[in-house]
Order: structure tokens, then C-alpha cells, then sequence
């Protein structure tokens, strides 16, 4: 704060002493805890800024060398360090944590996902290029897997963690914090009395003349507020710069900037247009003081002050006050519900259907005249939940489901949903899109990737049956209480049947599917097996993308 400690008044000793070390330890407990979130953010963001730029750097060395085989799972480890890095951001914060919203487990789990992604993707690069000799790559891509090693490191830390556990705000008597983060203790006399245990405030008073201060602050004193003083305009925005306060008393006429122009830059100011000013004035100044009402002071108070008059003005002042602070925690509150809840909803269904049903649309179908389908299988898994227990067989497949969530994100495909150990996605809807099966076929090896990479221990490890056909669906939502955005049609059959007739570790597509990719991607053909009400059909085997034509 600025200005001289005799413009600070302290409260007389009859009990208001624990009003000003309350507020003293809340301020100091605020800012040694924005202390410590800082350096939380700053250690978590350091290597992480060392994964995001030496994945930029790689990407375009690949570009100019003309290896453009690395750029694929460059661009996804860059692109799973930026989305860390927003989950860091938006949740190691001190409004996050005083919101009781915030997770730790939670943070743990999604990052931990992130990292797992970009050390199994940096580890297959290092693989490539010490197969292919360049070794040029592999020490900035040892440097990213060091860099991402030491941030799992961290999350891992339980004592480095520990200030995140410790969130809790300070309250008040009322059990709710005070809108300006300054701790409020309730002050009761010894006798009782009601004027004793009216609402009181933090107070800045701002006059020109001395004693008008002096007579004011002390009149204040004695109903229990906390108050500072200024003697003009310039010198009370200095102070709000660094104080908030419950109430202003504002003259009117002071030098260097007076009550007019400090109120209206006030009521510019973001930080400070919803504080209450009350102006002060003689009655012949009653022209100005209409203006101030009109610029959007509260109330005035006439010079010289009767106290009951004074009592009632302030008191009225705070309590609109406090209800004004109400309504904007219940805003809040109501804002971040209605955040969650949209979570929720986009949890089941495609934002843009979402957002046709919160538009009020009540039966939803489309017909899709090209798009892709994917199921999986966790071949054996069903077998392996007889052998272990359930919370860890729940684990184990929420991980790898997980993986998967993120993978249809960063190609831009639909979920549909889970099957047990079995999963499905779409692509080219609800919003079409010419390039639907080549993100899946993306999506489909990327897969692949991840599963092999797992590892649980004990000879535990998981392969996949993958099964993709493309061509018309239809596409809706389905239920009334709980549902669905679901898909209909031979395509869906067809993939369908590719997975559950397919071979283990393998993906099967169906000739549709073959003819949209097969200028892009390496195939083997199957020939022809037998589907269920389809009779035989052409099928292939997806092994991998063709290698891009080297430049002359």
C-alpha cells in the first residue's frame, strides 16, 4: 500500500485488535500461497517448455532435411505438451483452488496420460532414427524424453504436491469469505448491544481537511470499521491500487484531483466499479452531488454529520454490498455448474449435437452417405478379469481407454462409445468430412502403438483386434433419460465383423475402406472370408503408411 503509515487509522483496543491481525494473517496467508503456486507452476512448466520447444525444433529440422517420416509423432508429442500445458495452467491457480473444484488426483491422472504419450512416441522416434542413422535427432529427442521423465518425476512427488492439498480459503463468522479476500472477524461488545453487532466494514475515507478526517475515522472507529485515510483523489487510487475496501467516503471538493473526476475514474475501473462510493458535501453543493449519483455513487451524507444519519447510510451501503457480493458468488457458483454440466453433456455427445438439443430439438437422426467405422478388442481381457481384482482390472481399462479418448481427439474422430473391452469410433460425423478414412487408418495404427507399449507386469500385456469399414450410416440419438448418440446401417456391421473375424494384432478393413486408402497406405491382402449375412467378401490387412517420395 501506498502513502504514509498516519494515513493507515488503527481501530480502538476495546476488541477490534483481532479484526486487524485477522485481516493482516489472510492477506499474508493469500500472498505466501500465490508464492508458493508460482513456484509450483514454474517447476512443472520448465522441462514442459523443453518438450513443446524442442518438438517445434525437431519439426522443422525433419522439414528441411526431408525427413518427413519423424513428423507425425512429433507433431503429437508437441501437441500432448501444449495440452499439459493448458492443464497446468488452468488448474494451479489460486482461484482454481479456492473455487473447491480442484482435483489432484484428477491433475495426476490426465497428466500422467499426456506424458505416457509423449515418452512412448519420443522412445519410437529414437528407435527410428538410430535404425536410420541419424543421430542428429536422437539427442534433442533424448533431452525431450529426459525433460518429460523429470516432469512425471514431479507430479509424482507427493511433498512437492503438498501445497495443492492445502487449497482451503480462510473464513468469516458467516462461514463465507468476504468479497475482497479479506478476512472479517464478527465484533461483539462485552454489553451486547445491537449497534455493537451491526455489519462493519474496511473503510477508506478521503477529505482534504484534517480534522473533517479525524472526526469521521474516529466516529467509524467507534461502530467497529477498519479504516484508512487519504487526503485527495490521486492519493486514494494510489492506495486501491494495492487495498480493497467495503466503502468509500469521498468529498467532493479536494485538490490535485477531486471527488468528481476520482469518482468517475473509478467507476471506469474494472477492479473497482461495483465498490460503493458515498459522496460528501455541504447542502449547497447538492447540483454536484446529483451529478455523482448520476456517475454511480451509492449515497451522500451532508456536512456536518449527524451520527444516527451517518450509522444508517454506511450500514445500508454495506448491506447492499454484501448482497451485491452474494449475487456474484451465486453467479459464479451457478457459471461454473453450468461449465460442468456442459462437461457432462459433451462427455456423451458430439458438441454439435449437444448443441441441437439445447437449441430444442427432441428426435435427432442423420444419414451419412460416406463415413468410417472402427471397433477394438482387448483380445483376452475377458478372460484376464477372472484372474485379478476388480478395482485393477477397472484401472488397467480405463488407462487404455483413455489413451484412446485422447487419440480420437487429436485425429478429430467420434467416439461412440465402449463395450465392455471393446471400443468404437466414427469419423466423417456428425459433421462430414472428405478425409474420414484416413484418420482413421491414423487412428487405427497409432493404436496399435499404444497397446503394445503397455506393460502391467506379470507377462500382462494386451493385443488388438481392430476392425474398420466405411460407407452410409445413420446416425442419432436415442432414450429419453440416459442417451445415446449411437450408428446404424451395414457400414456399422461390416466393421463390425472385421474386428471379430480379424487376427490378433492386426487391422482388417473392409474393400470400401481399402479403396479410399489404398494410394496412401501399405496393405496385404486377405482374400476372401465369410461374413455373416453378407456372404464371402474381399478383405485386407492395414500395416502401414507408404513412405513419402523423396525429394530430387
Amino acid at each position: 500500500m501506498t502513502g504514509k503509515d498516519s494515513n493507515i487509522r488503527k481501530p480502538p483496543a476495546t476488541g477490534t485488535t483481532s479484526t486487524v491481525v485477522s485481516k493482516r494473517r489472510a492477506k499474508e496467508t493469500d500472498t505466501s500461497q500465490d508464492t508458493v503456486l508460482s513456484g509450483i507452476r514454474h517447476n512443472l512448466r520448465t522441462p514442459l517448455n523443453q518438450i513443446i520447444g524442442y518438438s517445434e525444433m525437431l519439426q522443422e529440422e525433419a522439414a528441411d532435411l526431408g525427413l518427413d517420416a519423424y513428423v507425425p509423432d512429433l507433431q503429437k508429442i508437441h501437441t500432448a505438451g501444449t495440452q499439459l500445458l493448458t492443464l497446468i495452467n488452468d488448474n494451479i491457480s489460486h482461484t482454481r483452488l479456492e473455487s473447491g473444484k480442484f482435483e489432484l488426483d484428477s491433475l495426476q491422472r490426465d497428466s500422467r496420460t499426456l506424458l505416457d504419450l509423449i515418452i512412448g512416441y519420443d522412445e519410437l522416434c529414437q528407435e527410428d532414427a538410430g535404425e536410420q542413422d541419424h543421430a542428429s535427432f536422437i539427442a534433442d529427442l533424448k533431452k525431450i524424453h529426459k525433460a518429460a521423465k523429470t516432469l512425471l518425476g514431479l507430479l509424482n512427488d507427493t511433498e512437492f504436491l503438498k501445497p495443492l492439498k492445502k487449497g482451503a480459503r480462510k473464513m468469516n463468522f458467516a462461514g463465507e469469505p468476504d468479497a475482497a479476500g479479506i478476512v472479517v472477524t464478527s465484533l461483539r461488545s462485552v454489553s451486547g448491544t445491537a449497534a455493537a453487532q451491526a455489519l462493519v466494514g474496511f473503510i477508506l475515507v478521503v477529505d482534504d481537511n484534517e480534522m473533517n478526517r479525524d472526526m469521521l475515522c474516529r466516529r467509524l472507529e467507534r461502530q467497529g470499521h477498519t479504516v484508512l485515510e487519504a487526503e485527495n483523489g490521486r492519493k486514494a487510487l494510489e492506495i486501491l491500487e494495492s487495498v480493497r475496501v467495503d466503502l468509500v467516503l469521498l468529498d467532493i471538493l479536494m485538490p490535485e484531483l477531486d471527488g468528481l473526476q476520482t469518482l468517475e475514474m473509478l467507476k471506469a475501473d474494472p477492479a473497482h466499479r461495483y465498490t460503493p462510493v458515498i459522496m460528501l458535501s455541504a447542502l449547497d453543493e447538492l447540483d454536484s452531488v446529483v451529478r455523482c449519483i448520476e456517475m454511480g455513487a451509492e449515497d451522500y451524507l451532508p456536512k456536518p454529520f449527524k451520527p444516527v444519519l451517518l450509522n444508517a447510510r454506511i450500514g445500508a451501503c454495506l448491506e447492499k454490498k454484501r448482497l451485491r457480493d452474494q449475487e456474484h458468488a451465486f453467479l459464479a457458483q451457478l457459471r461454473l455448474e453450468r461449465e460442468k454440466s456442459e462437461r457432462l453433456l459433451l462427455n456423451v455427445l458430439p458438441k454439435s449435437i449437444a448443441d441441437r438439443l439445447k437449441q430444442g430439438e427432441t428426435s435427432i437422426a442423420d444419414s451419412f452417405a460416406d463415413a468410417t467405422v472402427l471397433f477394438a478388442d482387448l483380445v483376452d481381457f475377458t478372460k484376464l478379469s477372472s484372474h485379478i481384482p476388480a478395482p485393477e482390472l477397472v484401472r488397467m481399462l480405463d488407462e487404455i481407454f483413455s489413451k484412446f479418448d485422447w487419440l480420437a481427439e487429436l485425429h478429430h474422430l467420434e467416439k461412440i462409445k465402449t463395450i465392455g473391452d471393446a471400443y468404437m469410433v466414427a469419423g466423417g460425423l456428425p459433421v462430414p468430412r472428405p478425409d474420414h478414412a484416413e484418420a482413421m487408418a491414423e487412428m487405427a495404427l497409432d493404436m496399435q502403438k499404444v497397446v503394445t507399449r503397455l506393460d502391467y507386469g506379470s507377462g500382462r500385456k494386451f493385443d488388438l483386434r481392430i476392425g474398420i469399414s466405411s460407407g452410409p450410416v445413420v446416425a442419432g440419438i436415442i432414450g429419453s433419460k440416459k442417451f445415446i448418440y449411437d450408428l446404424w446401417g451395414d457400414t456399422v456391421n461390416i466393421a463390425f465383423r472385421m474386428e471379430s473375424l480379424g487376427q490378433i494384432g492386426a487391422i482388417q478393413v473392409s474393400e470400401a475402406t481399402y479403396d479410399h486408402l489404398k494410394d496412401k497406405y501399405v496393405f496385404e491382402k486377405r482374400g476372401k472370408i465369410e461374413v455373416k449375412g453378407k456372404g464371402k467378401m474381399t478383405t485386407f490387412l492395414l500395416t502401414g503408411r507408404k513412405a513419402l517420395a523423396t525429394p530430387a
